[in-house]
């Protein structure tokens, strides 16, 4: 890891959480729609980093959400699954000439299909395991799987826009 990519990372980590905890704790839609925009970190991360690092990473991601939303390590247990299985979804999304060491998540490199099935079904499932164990009970199963679709979807848009805002156009020579 080089420092120039250590640096930028940590700037990340910063900048998401604070927007998570500053900004995006208030624009809650209807009750229903949270935007949990940090775990954009842990899915912008280059796609060869080290699986050990990416699972401390969501811990400590995690955990720094929880320590301000006092939730007990619902997002810390939610995005260290999430790092868990981001393997397994690059692996299940390989595009057929596969990747290039220097990869990243960035849709204007990877595309809108490859770059919308990767971040949803991450999100789905960090939002699935936050919510069903913030309520521990199947009794509103219906309100929490519309928490769930809400919610992903608002989170999936917001970080499509913070790609098409803030992420490099470079094209990978392919």
């Amino acid at each position: 890891m080089t420092s120039k990519f250590g640096l930028t990372h940590i700037v990340q980590y910063v900048l998401f959480v604070a927007l998570q905890v500053l900004l995006m704790d208030h624009l809650v839609l209807y009750s229903t729609a949270f935007c949990f925009i940090y775990v954009a970190f842990l899915l912008f991360l280059p796609i060869y980093t080290n699986r050990t690092w990416i699972l401390f990473l969501g811990f400590i991601a995690g955990f720094s959400v929880d320590v301000f939303y006092d939730t007990m390590g619902i997002h810390a247990g939610a995005s260290v699954l999430l790092a868990f299985l981001r393997a397994p979804v690059l692996n299940l999304l390989t595009p057929r000439d596969g990747y290039d060491t220097n990869d990243t998540v960035n849709i204007h490199l990877m595309g809108w299909r490859w770059f919308l099935a990767y971040a949803f079904i991450l999100i789905l499932i960090h939002h699935s395991f936050v919510f069903f164990l913030e309520v521990f009970t199947l009794q509103e199963a219906w309100f929490t799987l519309i928490k769930i679709m809400t919610s992903s979807l608002y989170t999936t848009v917001g970080m499509l826009i913070i790609q098409l805002l803030f992420f490099s156009v470079k094209r990978a020579n392919r």
